[in-house]
This record gives structure tokens, sequence and C-alpha cells, in this order.
């Protein structure tokens, strides 16, 4: 079978997806507005009874978030269609979403479609190849909502997935979703000593593109290196009626959990930056209701709130808070600390506020303050820069401005891949 030619006869086409193959780009476009409504890309096709799929034998990557706005799971949708996937394959938490952080599913027989689930967590690309090898997939279908950071590992299950389709000649179709913390890039560049499971490959920390708009800059600027040569085929499938300028409240979409710590659209509004507390010894709020919003450790007090809230920082205030976490950090102790709420979603910078909280818990609690001793901190903010610039006593604006000129850089590199304005 002819994939380059394959949408070319397809209802993919007149679902104005936007098409792009290994030797072609498509031009960016802002979509089609329908009633103030952003349509996913899996809705597209799920309209058309999933038709552009059919006589494929499909692998479909995809969790919990892959649902259509009357929340049927799109892997159940397909099967109700007559469209049915020879496999499925679950990212960290699993196909249907029952792992906690760091861990997956295994591989099982879904109960519901008797379809066969493999692993994906943690997979090199040539034991996925293997998978796909297995299970017979010829076309890999991509439907996880992302959340826009760079230490989100559903962006490189997507990469690990396309070197595999790389490798078996496999065609790759992704159905986009709207990035929910907008398309502006922020933060620094990961150095690729740093390179980890948070974090695969170059790209700021908040990288502001949509899963389709990556799938298509991974294609091109990072798998002729790693995995010899481009797709043979790749497809996204437009959202329809989002800009880029757009936050998840916008979107008139239900929030469905990425993962169990990803409660809200808040939560994913600070995630960027206050994920790097998992690489100190406070608690980033794990085993509360309010993960990274609720920030602390035993014998941190008020004083945190009053200098953060003295600094009035764009978009935030913090509260007093007290909690004990459940589970990881510091399991049953009371801990002190900070709840950051956003008072205006626009000027809020995630980035930001989390290297001024920072800056600030090494200030006021000098003996409490401490990166956690295996310096995963690095990984997560993509080098060693910002333990050391902290540790040597740097102040906010000297640490953002020490990542401006590689930030630029990105946003050039990003722009032929973008597809929405």
């Amino acid at each position: 079978m002819d994939r380059r030619r394959f949408l070319a006869a397809s209802a993919l086409t007149a679902a104005a997806t936007a098409t792009t193959s290994a030797a072609a780009k498509a031009e960016p476009d802002g979509g089609e507005r329908h009633g103030g409504r952003v349509i996913p890309g899996a809705d597209v096709l799920a309209a058309q009874d999933w038709r552009a799929l059919a006589g494929r034998r499909l692998g479909v990557l995809t969790n919990p978030t892959g649902a259509l706005r009357d929340h049927t799971h799109i892997v159940d949708s397909m099967v109700a269609a007559g469209v049915r996937p020879v496999a499925a394959f679950g990212p960290e938490h699993g196909f249907r979403g029952t792992a906690q952080a760091g861990g997956s599913e295994g591989d099982y027989l879904d109960p519901r479609t008797q379809i066969p689930v493999y692993d994906a967590y943690g997979a090199s690309a040539d034991k996925l190849a293997g998978m796909f090898t297995k299970a017979g997939v010829d076309t890999v279908v991509f439907d996880i909502a992302d959340v826009g950071a760079r230490f989100y590992t559903f962006i490189w299950s997507m990469y690990t997935a396309m070197r595999a389709a790389v490798a078996t000649g496999a065609a790759f179709v992704v159905l986009d979703r709207p990035n929910p913390v907008g398309g502006s890039p922020h933060g620094p560049m990961l150095d690729p000593a740093f390179a980890s499971g948070v974090g695969l490959k170059p790209i700021v920390q908040q990288h502001g593109m949509t899963i389709g708009e990556l799938a298509r800059f991974f294609d091109a600027e990072f798998l002729p290196a790693d995995a010899g040569g481009r797709l043979s085929s790749l497809d996204i499938v437009r959202l329809r009626g989002w800009r880029r300028d757009e936050l998840f409240s916008a979107t008139g979409l239900a929030w469905r959990l990425p993962s169990p710590n990803m409660p809200t659209p808040t939560t994913a509004l600070v995630y960027p930056g206050t994920c790097l507390f998992e690489g100190t010894v406070l608690s980033e709020g794990r085993g509360t209701t309010r993960p990274f919003e609720i920030i602390g450790a035993p014998d941190l007090d008020w004083r945190w709130a009053e200098r953060l809230n003295e600094l009035d920082l764009p978009g935030a205030r913090f509260r007093e808070v007290y909690f004990s976490p459940t589970f990881s950090k510091h399991v049953g102790k009371v801990c002190g600390g900070v709840q950051v709420h956003i008072t205006d979603e626009r000027s809020f910078e995630a980035i930001r506020t989390a290297i001024t909280m920072i800056v600030a818990a090494r200030q006021l609690y000098p003996d409490k303050f401490a990166w956690r001793p295996d310096n995963f901190i690095d990984k997560l903010s993509g080098s060693d820069r910002l333990r050391r610039m902290v540790d040597a006593g740097a102040g906010v604006d000297d640490v953002i401005g020490a990542w401006q000129q590689e930030l630029a850089a990105f946003r050039r590199q990003r722009e032929p891949y973008l597809i929405y304005r």
C-alpha cells in the first residue's frame, strides 16, 4: 500500500486536516470557528465514523484523554464504528489511566474491546518497533492531551513511537488537541547532556506548541539523526477553532485528567513552573488535592507567602497553607507552605513565578531548602545552570535573563512547523 498517497484519496483531506508528509509541509492556518468552540481532531474524524482510517491496521497510542466531546473514548468509538484497531499502547499511567506517577498498566487484553494493550511506558524505540511488528501495525494513531511542559512524558512517548514508526515503515497520524497553557514558549532550552525521560530532545521548558505541531517539529528536526530518516507519512488532523493565544478556559472543552496529579486546568497553568519543586526536598503537593499548586515542607511558615505577595508577581497571589501529604514526600508530616492562586490567567507566568518561589524559599529557609541529592532539578530545568545560579545567590531576573538568547532561537526554529495563528 502506498502510504504517501493514502491521504490524497481519503476523507482526511475532506475533513480539513493538516496533511504533512516527510517531503511536504502544510501551510499554517488558524482553523475555522464553530460557534466559539474548539473541535479536537478526534471529533473531526469521529463525525465521519472514522472512515478515513478504515482498512488500516491501526495501533492507537492513547490514554483517557483520548476521548470525544461526549466523553466516549476514541478506541471505543472506533470499534463501534467498525474501524477496529489491532492494538492499543499505553503511556505512563496506562491506556485506561489506572497507574500513579512513574507507573503503567503492563500488557493485557482490554476487557471492554478485547483489543490487546501493550505497555509503551519506558519502552525504547527498538522495543516499541517490536510491538508494532508483533501486532501488525501499519498506521500509528496518537491522541493524548499534553499540558505544554517539556518534562511531561507524553510528548516523549510520541517521539519514541515516531522513531519506531520510521523503523517499521508505519504511517503516523496525530489527532491534534489544544495546548492548555497557550501557544507562547517560555523558559530554558534542554542541554542534550542532560537528556532523560523527562526531556529527551532540546526544546524549551514551556514549548507553546500543540502535539501536532510538535510532531512536525520532531519529524524534521530530530528524526533524521536519531532514526535515520523521516516518517513515511505524517498526518495531523487539525483542531478547528483554536488560536495560539487561547488558554484551556477559552476552548469550551471539558477537562479530563491527563494524569492523576493534573486534576484541573489551573494545575496545568502552574505546572510548567512549579514542577521544578520535584527537584527539591520540598513537597510539590503530591498527596494533596491540589498538586503543584500547594508547595511546602515541615517547619516552613507564613513568611514565605508574605514575601511572595510583597513582590507582586503578575497574575498570582499566595496563601499561607498547612497540609499533610498522603503519599510522596513528607508523608503524614505537617508541612507549611503556600498555595498559588492565579488571579489573572493572561498575565500569569508559571516559570517566573516558580523561580521567584525557589529564590525566596532559599533566602528565608537556608537550613530547610535544598535540592534533591540526585540533582533531579538539572533534568527538569534542562541543565545545571539553574541550580548553580540559585546556589550562587543570583536574583530572579538574572536567572531568567540567562536563557533569553536560547529561547529566542527556539522561537525561530519552531516557526516553520506551527499550524495555528
